[in-house]
């Protein structure tokens, strides 16, 4: 309730008339005038009527309190039994709220995100309507694994108490393996490093840490590239280690890292790490010997030269066998051909060898053909171009490097124009299935057209022994040749007439295109693997497609990034193809394997945040918890904290309890307004006043 003035006169005109009233009741006062102080009386009533004295009383609602409640379901929340225990302490903290009066609640659960556990972020969403003055606090429910701290700047932003209900264990530890630093990109073959440590953790947060020497020992460090054989490195626990490898092919490289168990696990999640390297490749070194000048010799340079990534050593052998002049072969050349450092010391450092109409002269003797051999089922590639020398004596065939041929001439030479054609094989693999203008296939494998590209004149006929064959001529003899010998490959080309394409002859044809392919699935490239199983994420989705040249329909195994696994039914798009579509819940590295192929993805962030480290902590809530005037408390050992509300200014904390802010802020509804001076007793009274006045002079 309030008392107001509000004049019935100008403010002015009141004090003027207060001012005057005085001035003659003190002139009468002075003068001892009988009745004096009842003028006085009068001149009072008649400026109490004037100043209009009224009562005001507000009616008042009461505004709520507001409180939130946060807890945290990230992914490390399910380790431990941390999710069971928030969950019953945030129902006992929301029944012991719900008993409050004038407060209200308000909840959110926050989930898995790609920047880790982000309880501030989501308390500010919660909160951002409501004024500062009718907030009551925060209280977090988490095991202190919290990745969205604000800076100390900004600790007092938050204008009542934060409080934090840790769901962990303080006590435990748990061995984890992070990468310290690491190469982005690298060539293809060279020796790259990074920088990792394996640590086997105190309980975070603890004041005491254990001796080095405590600590010390050493653990196995499993390194595989790409999904393939893992290679073993023993590597100190504590210490930062480098470790060397070499990417295995251009573009991006998937590097799996893993350790063994620690002596205290709580997740192996964060004993495995995944880092992409992006593989580039140096120049591509490769050997040309042309066996005698031809059309086609000036295609191979330019197609060669062309590519600013090739690094071309050329050589051809100029001179015939029947010419005897008596000239030393030494001189027969402006550069002598350094056969010796090619074929023997420097062999291995080529990327690929082309024999392009090669025939043997005696300039390379057998034991080169011994390490060119070697050099294959090593990981080395070739590819042999042949010409009509190849089924005479002089041929390839008729030297060491037979073991790699997956075909052996028969002697015979077929002339007259036909036009190269794709087998069932070649209509499947990635080297030859997409070429343009060239012949298709019914499901049940008959030929629907005839190829649209130019004819070639010349095939060397051969038996084929091995390999695939993806060309042939129109009667189904072959044309071209692929096979992987040990660790290297090898391709047959038995005609010396694909420069024709190149020349235009009759609408020309891919040859530039072919070629280029043959190189690259000699050296390996990933994508024209005829035997391939592939899979890219992408919106939350891990799209899975697999190649296979036999035709065989298998499923595939899906391995999650938490250790469970799914067979994953295919359908099939085409003949050799086959795709499928399954949800990626989980960030991290999914393994697929098909029974021959394995393959990886990684979902969203490779390294997921939530579980660089998952040992439940205090220390990174508590500076701002503190700041607030709040407290943190552990569910194992404290239980869940009593409740108090407290006026501000008191303390929010203490043993057992938290407390929540009193604001006692509300709503002014309704005024009522009544005048304190009633109109007909100040009337009567003002007469009385004057009676008596006149009364008393009267004597």
């Amino acid at each position: 309730m309030k008392i107001l003035f509000a004049p019935l006169i100008g403010t002015e005109w009141l004090l003027l008339l207060a001012v005057l009233c005085a001035l003659l009741v003190g002139l009468c006062i002075a003068g001892k005038l009988p009745g004096a102080l009842w003028r006085g009386m009068a001149a009072l009533l008649l400026l109490a009527v004037l100043a209009n004295p009224t009562i005001v009383r507000e009616r008042r609602e009461i505004l709520p309190d507001i409180a939130a409640l946060i807890v945290d379901d990230s992914p490390s929340q399910q380790l431990d039994g941390r999710a069971d225990r928030a969950n019953a302490a945030a129902a006992a903290i929301r029944a012991r709220l719900d008993n409050i009066p004038d407060l209200q609640l308000r909840e959110a659960r926050i989930g898995e995100s790609t920047g880790g556990t982000r309880l501030f972020e989501a308390a500010e969403k919660l909160m951002f309507d409501v004024p500062a003055e009718r907030v009551a606090g925060i209280i977090l429910i988490s095991d202190g694994q919290v990745h969205d701290i604000p800076p100390k700047a900004l600790y007092t932003k938050f204008s009542g108490p934060v409080h934090a209900v840790l769901t962990g264990n303080p006590g435990q530890a748990d061995r984890r393996l992070s990468i310290a630093q690491a190469p982005k990109f690298g060539i293809v073959g060279e020796t790259l490093s990074l920088r990792l440590q394996i640590d086997d953790g105190d309980p975070a947060g603890a004041e005491e840490v254990r001796p080095a020497q405590q600590r010390a020992g050493t653990a196995q460090i499993a390194l595989r590239l790409n999904g393939g054989a893992p290679t073993f490195h023993p590597v100190a626990v504590g210490e930062e280690t480098e470790l060397r490898f070499k990417l295995a092919h251009a573009g991006p490289n998937v590097v799996e890292l893993s350790v063994d168990p620690g002596p205290e696990e709580l997740t192996l999640r964060n004993n495995r790490t995944a880092l992409m390297v992006n593989g580039v490749r140096d120049r591509l070194r490769v050997l040309l010997v042309s066996g005698e000048p031809h059309p086609g010799e000036r295609t191979w340079r330019n197609l060669l030269k062309a590519d600013p990534g090739v690094d071309m050593v050329h050589f051809t052998i100029l001179r015939p066998p029947e010419k005897q002049d008596g000239t030393p072969v030494d001189e027969l050349s402006l550069i002598s051909f350094p056969t010796r450092e090619l074929f023997s010391i420097k062999l291995h450092e080529f990327d690929l060898i082309i024999f392009d109409r090669y025939k043997r002269r005696g300039v390379l003797p057998f034991t080169y053909f011994d390490n060119i051999a070697a050099y294959v089922d090593q990981g080395g590639a070739l590819l042999v171009a042949a010409g009509p020398a190849f089924a005479s004596g002089e041929s390839l065939y008729r030297t060491p490097l037979a073991i790699v041929f997956p075909a052996q001439p028969t002697g015979q030479i077929k002339t007259g124009g036909f036009r190269p054609q794709l087998t069932a094989v070649g209509a499947r693999h990635p080297v030859t299935e997409t070429l343009v203008g060239a012949n298709s296939f019914a499901a049940d494998g008959s030929t629907l057209d005839p190829p649209r590209w130019g004819r070639w004149f010349r095939v060397i006929q051969t038996e084929q022994l091995d390999g695939k064959k993806l060309l042939s001529d129109a009667d189904g003899a072959p044309l071209l040749l692929l096979d992987e010998v040990g660790e290297g490959r090898v391709a047959q080309l038995l005609s010396d007439h694909s420069w024709l394409w190149a020349r235009g002859f009759e609408g020309g044809g891919p040859q530039v295109e072919l070629l280029r392919r043959l190189a690259h699935w000699l050296m390996k490239e990933p994508d024209l693997e005829e035997e391939n199983l592939h899979a890219v994420y992408s919106g939350g989705q891990i799209l899975i497609e697999r190649r296979s040249a036999n035709l065989a329909d298998v499923p595939v195994l899906v391995e999650y990034p938490d250790g469970h696994s799914q067979l994953v039914e295919m359908t099939s798009r085409t003949p050799g193809k086959w795709r499928a579509q399954i949800e990626a819940p989980q960030s991290g590295i999914y393994h697929l394997r098909d029974g021959r192929r394995n393959t990886i993805v990684a979902a969203g962030d490779a390294n997921p945040v939530e579980f660089a480290d998952v040992r439940a902590t205090a220390k990174l809530l508590t500076p701002v918890v503190s700041a607030s005037g709040g407290a943190v408390s552990w569910l194992r050992s404290d239980g869940v904290p009593d409740i108090r509300r407290l006026t501000p200014g008191r303390d929010m904390a203490g043993p057992g309890w938290i407390g929540l802010r009193e604001n006692r802020q509300y709503l002014v509804a309704a005024l009522e307004q009544h005048s304190a001076l009633p109109a007909l007793m100040i009337l009567l009274l003002f007469a009385a006043a004057l009676g008596l006045a006149w009364r008393a002079e009267g004597r």
